[in-house]
C-alpha cells in the first residue's frame, strides 16, 4: 500500500480521468514520492469540480475542490510532498502547496486505534 492515496474525482471530468490519473501518478513517480492516484465516484463538490482528496494510513485526511489537475499538478505534488513530510499528515505551513492551499475544503485529522 502506498504511503499516500489520491483519490480523483471521475464524475467531473470523465472523458479526461483517465489520462489525467495517469499525468499526475508520472509526476508523483518521477519525484519519488510514494503516492497512489485513484478513480473515485462523485465526492460531492459538484458545485466546484474537480475534487480531490488525500488520504494515508495513520495520517490526516485533505479534501480539496476547484482543481484543475493538469495546471495545479505542481501543486499537487507540493502538496503530496508536504503530506508526507509532516508528521500524521497534518500539514502546519501550507504556504508550499502553492493555489491549492487556497483550495482547500476541509482537512480530518488522523484516526488513532484506541484514542
Amino acid at each position: 500500500m502506498s504511503a499516500a492515496i489520491l483519490r480523483l474525482c471521475s464524475t467531473c471530468a470523465p472523458d479526461a480521468a483517465a489520462e489525467t490519473r495517469r499525468s499526475l501518478a508520472t509526476a508523483l513517480r518521477v519525484e519519488g514520492l510514494d503516492a497512489a492516484v485513484v478513480a473515485q465516484a462523485c465526492m460531492n463538490a459538484c458545485s466546484e469540480p474537480v475534487s480531490l482528496s488525500i488520504q494515508g494510513p495513520g495520517r490526516a485526511t485533505y479534501f480539496f475542490s476547484g482543481v484543475d489537475p493538469l495546471a495545479d499538478r505542481q501543486d499537487i505534488v507540493a502538496t503530496v510532498r508536504a503530506y508526507l513530510h509532516s508528521p500524521d499528515g497534518w500539514i502546519e505551513d501550507a504556504r508550499p502547496c502553492g493555489r491549492l492551499r487556497h483550495c482547500l475544503k476541509g482537512r480530518v485529522p488522523a484516526l488513532n486505534p484506541g484514542s
